[in-house]
C-alpha cells in the first residue's frame, strides 16, 4: 500500500521529467498513453513478453529475441522498453518481427490495462528489473516470470536489504532468476530467493558474433572512409567525455596526421552537442546520417545513427568504450571485442565488472584515466602493429571462451513454453 501510494504521488514529477527530457530528445513528449497500458491494437496477445529497459539490455536481448523467433515461430513476441532509445535500437533490430511498445509505469491499474492486452504464455526481464506490481499481477495470474541476464550490485542488495521483508515477498513470486554469476547468485538468495529458483547462465552479453554479412559491409566502408587511414572509434560517450576525446585526437592529429575519429555519444540529445564540440576544437567533421564519404581532410565522423555501433566497430582499428572516464559505470566492452581489436576504457566500469574483470585478466582491456593516458595508449597500439594485435586478439578470446548463456538459457525457458502451436 505504501509503495502503491508513492508510485502514485510522484506520478506528476514523471511528466515533469518527461517533458523536461523532451527539450532535447522530442520522444519524450510521444506516447504516452503507452506507459500508462494503453496498446490495444499494438500487441498481438498469447505470446513471449521480453522487457528490456534501455539501448544496453536491448542489445542483450538481441540474440535471445532471434532464437526465440526461431523455436517459437506460432508465437508472437512483444518487446518492451521505457526509454525512446531502447525503443528506436528494437525497431531498428527487429522491424516488424516483433510487437513493440512502452512498459507502463509500475502502478497497479497500468499494469493490468497492459496485461490484459498482452496476456503473455511467459514473461522474461533482463536483468534486474524489479517491478513490485508487476511481478504480484503476474503471479496471480499464474504467468511465468523469468529474469534473464541477472546481475545485482552489492550496493544495490544492501539497499534492497532495508526493505526485506517486502523484497522477500517480490522474491517468492519469480519463477526463475538466471544469474550471470554465482556471486550475483548469491545475493539474490540472501534477499530471500530459494535455491530451486536460482540459475546461474553466464552473461548473455558475450553470445554475439560478427557475421560474415557484417563482415563485408565493414569491410566496404572501410574501403570507402579510410582505406589508407588509421581509424580509431570512442562509442557510447557522456558529457564529460568528448572533450577529453577531441583533446586526444587533437595531439595524436600531431603525430597521425591522417587519424580518423569516428565519435559515437550514447545518447541522440548529444548528437548536435557533440558535432558543436568538435568544430569549436578546430576538428573538420561529418555526420554518419548525411552519407557522405570522409574526404582526406575530415579529421571526425560523428555517429549519429541508430543500430550501427557494431558496423562502425568494424571500421576502426581500436576502441575506447565511453561512460567509463566518467562515473556512469562505463558500458558494453564486447561489441569491439567481437571484431578482435584493442579495447580501451576509463577507470569507472562497475556496470561491467564481472566482463572488464575478464577482459583486463586476459589482455584484452587497457585502462586510462585522462587525456595523457589515452594519447600514450592510442599511439602505442598505431605504431606496434603485434601491440594492437596482441589485445585484439585476448579480447575476442574472452568473447568466445564465455558464450553459451544463450543455449542455458532456452533450454531453462522450455518448461513454460508450448512446443508446437496450440
Amino acid at each position: 500500500m505504501i509503495y502503491n501510494i508513492l508510485i502514485y504521488l510522484i506520478q506528476p514529477l514523471i511528466w515533469i521529467r518527461l517533458l523536461w527530457r523532451s527539450r532535447k530528445a522530442p520522444a519524450y513528449r510521444r506516447r504516452w498513453a503507452e506507459r500508462y497500458g494503453y496498446c490495444q491494437g499494438k500487441v498481438k496477445p498469447g505470446g513471449i513478453m521480453l522487457h528490456s529497459v534501455s539501448v544496453g539490455e536491448t542489445l542483450a536481448a538481441i540474440p535471445l529475441v532471434r532464437a526465440l523467433r526461431h523455436r517459437y515461430p506460432f508465437l508472437p513476441i512483444t518487446v518492451t522498453t521505457m526509454t525512446p532509445t531502447g525503443s528506436e535500437r528494437v525497431q531498428s533490430a527487429f522491424g516488424k518481427d516483433v510487437h513493440h511498445v512502452y512498459l507502463p509505469y509500475d502502478l497497479p491499474g497500468a499494469m493490468n490495462r497492459f496485461l490484459n492486452h498482452v496476456n503473455p504464455k511467459l514473461v522474461i526481464v533482463m536483468e534486474t528489473e524489479l517491478w513490485p506490481n508487476l511481478i504480484k499481477a503476474l503471479y496471480r495470474r499464474k504467468i511465468p516470470l523469468v529474469v534473464a541476464n541477472a546481475r545485482l550490485s552489492a550496493r544495490s542488495a544492501a539497499g534492497y536489504k532495508k526493505f526485506s521483508t517486502f523484497i522477500a515477498r517480490i522474491m517468492g513470486r519469480i519463477t526463475l532468476i538466471a544469474a550471470q554469476n554465482q556471486e550475483d547468485g548469491d545475493r539474490f538468495l540472501e534477499l530471500g530467493l530459494k535455491r530451486n529458483q536460482l540459475a546461474v547462465t553466464g552473461s548473455l552479453k558475450f553470445d554475439i558474433s560478427v557475421t560474415p554479412e557484417l563482415a563485408a559491409r565493414a569491410l566496404t566502408l572501410r574501403r570507402q572512409w579510410a582505406s589508407r587511414r588509421p581509424v580509431w572509434i570512442a562509442t557510447s560517450t557522456h558529457e564529460g567525455e568528448e572533450i577529453i576525446l577531441l583533446q586526444a585526437h587533437r595531439q595524436l592529429l600531431a603525430a597521425f596526421p591522417d587519424l580518423l575519429l569516428i565519435l559515437v555519444p550514447r545518447h541522440p540529445e548529444r548528437f548536435p552537442v557533440a558535432r558543436e564540440m568538435t568544430q569549436k576544437a578546430g576538428l573538420t567533421s561529418i555526420l554518419r546520417s548525411s552519407g557522405d564519404i570522409p574526404a582526406h581532410d575530415t579529421q571526425v565522423v560523428i555517429g549519429d545513427t541508430m543500430g550501427e555501433l557494431m558496423l562502425l566497430y568494424g571500421i576502426a582499428d581500436l576502441a575506447f568504450v565511453g561512460g567509463s572516464l566518467v562515473e556512469r559505470g562505463g558500458h558494453n566492452p564486447l561489441e569491439a571485442a567481437a571484431h578482435a581489436i584493442p579495447v580501451l576504457m576509463g577507470p569507472y566500469t562497475i556496470n561491467f565488472k564481472d566482463i572488464c574483470g575478464k577482459l583486463a585478466e586476459a589482455g584484452g582491456l587497457i585502462t586510462v584515466s585522462d587525456v595523457p593516458s589515452l594519447v600514450k595508449e592510442v599511439t602505442t597500439l598505431l605504431t606496434d602493429e603485434d601491440y594492437r594485435l596482441y589485445y585484439g586478439r585476448h579480447a575476442v578470446e574472452v568473447l568466445h571462451q564465455n558464450q553459451g548463456a544463450l543455449q542455458r538459457l532456452l533450454h531453462l525457458l522450455e518448461p513454460y513454453l508450448p512446443q508446437r502451436s496450440q
